[in-house]
Order: C-alpha cells, then structure tokens, then sequence
C-alpha cells in the first residue's frame, strides 16, 4: 500500500528511505530516469518558444521528470508539479504515474477528485490552445479532441489507480484478518495445552490420592496385625493364627482394591486436549460406599482398636437402626468421598494413636452428610505400629471435601487427642 508522511515500520522492509521494498526504490528511480529524459527533450521545445537558452530548457525540465522518484512519498506535490507544467507541454508520464499513485494511495477522495480535475482542466485548456490555431474553421473538432485528449490522459490512470488502491486494502484486510486467525488459534492450542497438562495434573493427583488410600489403610491394618502376631506367637498359638489369617485377608483385600482402580484407568478413554477434567464416572461407580462402613470399622476393631459408630438419620436425635446406609441415595462420588475421609482417619489413628478409643460419627442430614473421626490420648500401653508417614493423609482428604463442595477441619482436641470432620453436599458438582 502507497502511504504519505511518515514512514512505515514493519517486518519485511529492505527498502531505503521511504520506500518498503528495494524493487519498489529501483522501479521509482526507473520511472524517475524515464520521465527525467522526456522531460528534458521537452524542455528543448519549451525553451525555444519562451526565447530561452536550449540548456535552461533541458535543465529545468530533467529536474521537473526526476520529481517522478519522490510519488510514493509526496504523491500530492508530484500531481501539482504536473499540473504546473502542463502548459510548457511537457511531463505526460510524470502527470499519468503521478495521478496513478494519488489515486492508489490513502489519500482522502476529495484531494484525488480535486486535483484530478485540476489536472484534466489544465490538459483540455492547453490543448485547445495548441489546436485551434490549425483548425480556426472547425471548432466542435477542436473541442471534441481536447477533451477526448484531457480525459485519456486523467481518467484512465485515476480509475486504474482506485482499483489498485482497493484491491491493496482488500488483501491486506484479509491478511490482517489471516494474522488475526492465525493468533486465535494458536492462542487456542496454547489454552487447549494448558488444559491438558492440567488434566494430566489433576488425574495423576487422583490417582495418588486413590492409591494411597487403597494401600495405606489395607497395608497399616496388615502392619498391625502383624505385630500383634510376632507379639502372641509363642504365648497364643490360636491367636497367632487368627492373626496370620487377618493378615492374609487385608493383602487379598489390597490387591483385589488396586486391580479394579487399575482395570478403571485401563478402560478409561485417551483425553483429547480440550476435555473436560472430570474423573471418569467408573472411578466412582466401582468405589466402595457408605453400606460398607460397619465393615470397615470392623476390620479396624479386628486389629484391636476400640471403635464406636454413632450413625444418625436425618432428622433424627438417636442412633440410626439402620445402620450406615440410611442415608443411600447420595451421588456415587459423595459416598465414595465419605468413606475414604473415614478411611484415612482411622488409618492416621492406626499410625499415631495406638490404644487410643476412637469414635467414628455419621450424620445424614437435609442436603449433606456429616461425618467425623475422633480419636482420645493414646494409652502409652500400645506399642508403636513403626508405621511410615508421607504426610499426605490430611492433604487427601482435604482435597476430596473440597474437590465436591464441602467442608473440612482437622485438628487437635482439648483433651489431646484428634478430631477431623467433614461435611459433603448430596448433590454431585460433576
């Protein structure tokens, strides 16, 4: 596109001064050189019939045809130039490149009608003047030939020029357009990837967090029992081996446990990048649920720890007869939630609270259920399990209860023991 006053920045220029591209400095130069020699041999002409020296002549017009080299840049004083020496009869290439570049270029319509007018003017009179001397006697002739003169030499070149100047426009609004694409869609991808590879970062966060929960409690229980047995081996034989047989129960348990969470993440679908983050709805459904809390806690009492449940119905003031699972009909995943916060706080009670008395508390109330896990001062007659701990216990839970809505506190009680509590809606936000 042909722009006046200031230059243009931009990649992609490799031209001098205020031309953008070097072909575009050589064509201009070109054209100068061109307009410059006929200028001159006009010039001769011109000198003659003003009665001036022919070297004035050649000189005045090589420096009026050179004027050509600045069109791109002043487009507007080159057409005036034109139109000045229209009636010494001279520069008919430097007035048609010169109303050309006017037309294709920003300029404002009006100056391009203004001045092409100007210049069609200027032509039709002077050469009306130049013919009527040959041709007194034919009047109409010499009217119908200045203007056929003066329109072939404006007209073309104007029109030829606003169709350049749009077709300019045009290409470079679908370029602007193609860039303006082409940034959305990479800004997409950029999006699309950052999606995915916090997809990836929340199902290995899942993960962790379900195969912590599976091992930690089955593997604790297992550390447990086995310390009980390595302590009543020689004294209890029967014992021992109700011990061993504990044992062998929570290893199968652990195992069948990650089988199916590995049988789910081996069935699950590859991601395209721009999914939703979800986790799959076999995560959930295959997971264990509030009916199966007795037995957990069971199992916890098998490993010698004194436990009470105290579950609640909505809207009740005593104990539910029916157990844990009054309350069914909650989402798979808020049920699963519950059960792995009551997991993990026994776990955590295995680990740092041996001996201590525990007390596990579910309440089904309007719209959430409750639960929390309290645990009093260890004895100091238990030994310690030796059982490891990443420190990951607490984070998990709290990430769960968040993770659907709810909420969590864990702390110290007054009178040194534990107490974690957590609170869920019942309404899945999947």
């Amino acid at each position: 596109m042909t722009y006046t006053g200031d230059e243009r920045g931009g990649a992609g220029r490799d031209g001098p001064w205020w031309w953008e591209r070097r072909r575009e400095a050589v064509l201009d130069v070109g054209l100068g050189a061109v307009s410059a020699a006929e200028c001159a041999l006009e010039g001769v002409q011109f000198a003659r019939e003003a009665g001036l020296p022919g070297a004035v002549g050649v000189l005045f017009g090589f420096v009026v045809g050179a004027t050509l080299v600045l069109r791109r840049r002043w487009p507007i004083a080159v057409v005036l130039v034109g139109i000045a020496v229209t009636p010494a009869a001279m520069g008919f290439l430097l007035s048609v490149v010169a109303l050309y570049t006017l037309a294709s270029s920003e300029v404002p319509r009006r100056i391009t009608a203004t001045l092409a007018s100007m210049s069609m003017s200027a032509t039709f009179v002077v050469m009306y003047l130049r013919t009527r001397e040959g041709a007194a006697d034919e009047p109409t002739l010499v009217i119908s030939l200045s203007v056929f003169v003066a329109v072939a030499l404006t007209v073309p070149p104007v029109l030829f020029g606003l169709y350049i100047g749009a077709r300019r426009r045009l290409m470079e609004s679908l370029q602007e357009r193609a860039d303006s694409l082409e940034r959305e869609l990479s800004l997409l991808a950029d999006r699309a990837e950052e999606r995915a590879e916090w997809a990836r970062t929340e199902e290995r966060t899942r993960i962790a967090r379900e195969m912590h929960d599976v091992v930690a409690h089955r593997v604790s229980l297992m550390v447990v029992h086995a310390a009980a047995l390595q302590a009543v081996a020689a004294k209890d034989p029967v014992k021992a081996a109700r011990n061993a047989a504990l044992v062998g129960d929570m290893g199968r348990q652990a195992l069948t446990e990650l089988r199916e969470m590995l049988g789910v993440l081996r069935a699950e679908a590859p991601k395209p990048a721009a999914v939703a983050v979800a986790a799959p709805a076999g995560a959930f459904e295959d997971g264990p649920s509030l009916a199966e809390l007795e037995a957990l806690v069971g199992q916890s009492r098998a490993a010698g720890m004194v436990v009470e449940l105290d579950v609640r119905a909505a809207g009740a003031g005593s104990a539910d007869p029916a157990g844990a699972g009054s309350g069914s009909g909650y989402p798979a995943e808020v049920e699963q939630t519950a059960y792995r916060v009551v997991q993990e706080a026994l776990t955590n009670c295995h680990k740092h609270a041996p001996g201590a008395r525990v007390v596990v508390r579910l309440a089904h109330r309007d719209g959430e259920v409750a639960m929390q896990v309290e645990n009093g001062p260890c004895d100091g007659k238990a030994a310690e399990p030796g059982l490891p701990s990443g420190g990951n216990g607490l984070v998990g839970m709290r990430e769960r209860v968040l993770g659907l809505g709810g909420v969590f506190v864990s702390g110290p009680t007054d009178d040194g023991g534990f107490k974690v509590s957590a609170v869920l809606p019942c309404v899945s936000r999947a």
